[in-house]
């Protein structure tokens, strides 16, 4: 067998491990999700997904394992073995990068169409309500469509513009026929607690809806997505490549100099031999 070049194996074995300590990461990233999803209403159509992702960070971490296993101990089983998974999954998470590039304008209009389903915001369920209490806040956004008038009578706190918003943001005035509220109806409030009201006319909500932020954000958050695992995609390419040097250098013999036999008598006698002449 041939002698692995050090720098080779040391190279592998780092990448193996970073592989390994990604995998962690996602298989933990999953389990998470998996909890925070487990009471949603969707949790029926991401089942097949949130599996496929086990799967996946599973068998990456059990194959890093393997790979530092077989470059420490130059078991060649254990290097084929990581260079054949990984090579499979790596054609699997190209494949699927590929189609998410050509799926996004199409993911981009099923996020529009599913906002849009929410309207009219005064009857929105309460976990679109809650949602949309988080964007607005965060995006300093109100409504979807038309403003705070998609919110009808009853505008949102989440919706209020403070002085400090008031100079980098559009803020306009409220109308007349409409309050803040704390509490949306459908809460766990009581009736009146809900219904208690902001009534202070120079309160501004911003002005801008939101609708028009969320589908640009969205498309950001796919590209970035799609980037991410390209650059995963491309560490395991990395790792596989250094794997298939590895058993070459294993296949590859090591030249040994040849040993010559003689019968010719050591150098010594011949000297003390011309000693004993002299």
């Amino acid at each position: 067998m041939g002698r692995i070049n050090i720098w080779v194996k040391r190279a592998f074995i780092c990448v193996c491990v970073l592989i390994g300590i990604i995998s962690t990461l996602l298989l933990a990233i999953t389990l998470f999700g998996h909890g925070h999803f487990h009471q949603s209403e969707e949790i029926d159509k991401m089942l097949p997904g949130i599996a496929v992702l086990y799967v996946l960070d599973a068998a990456t971490l059990a194959l890093s394992i393997f790979g530092v296993y077989g470059a420490r101990k130059e078991k060649k089983w254990a290097v084929i073995l990581f260079s054949v998974g990984m090579s499979l999954a790596s054609l699997y998470l190209f494949v699927n990068c590929v189609k998410g590039y050509q799926a996004k304008h199409e993911m981009e209009e099923l996020s529009r169409k599913e906002d849009l389903a929410m309207m009219p915001l005064s009857g929105a369920k309460q976990n679109d309500i809650e949602q949309m209490y988080y964007f607005q806040a965060n995006f300093k956004c109100c409504g979807l469509v038309q403003g705070y008038q998609d919110w009808g009578t009853d505008i949102p706190l989440s919706c209020l513009c403070s002085d400090e918003d008031s100079t980098d943001f559009k803020c306009v005035a409220r109308g007349n026929n409409t309050r803040f509220v704390i509490h949306y109806p459908n809460s766990d409030m009581s009736e009146d607690d809900d219904h208690k009201g902001l009534m202070d006319e120079h309160m501004l909500v911003y002005k801008e809806p939101c609708l028009p932020i969320l589908i640009p954000f969205m498309g950001y958050a796919i590209s970035l997505m799609i980037g991410t695992l390209v650059a995963l995609n491309a560490l395991w390419d990395v790792g596989v490549a250094l794997a298939i040097t590895i058993l070459c250098q294993m296949r590859r013999k090591v030249d040994v100099p040849p040993v010559i036999f003689t019968s010719q008598p050591p150098r010594y006698r011949e000297l003390c031999d011309t000693a004993e002449s002299v």
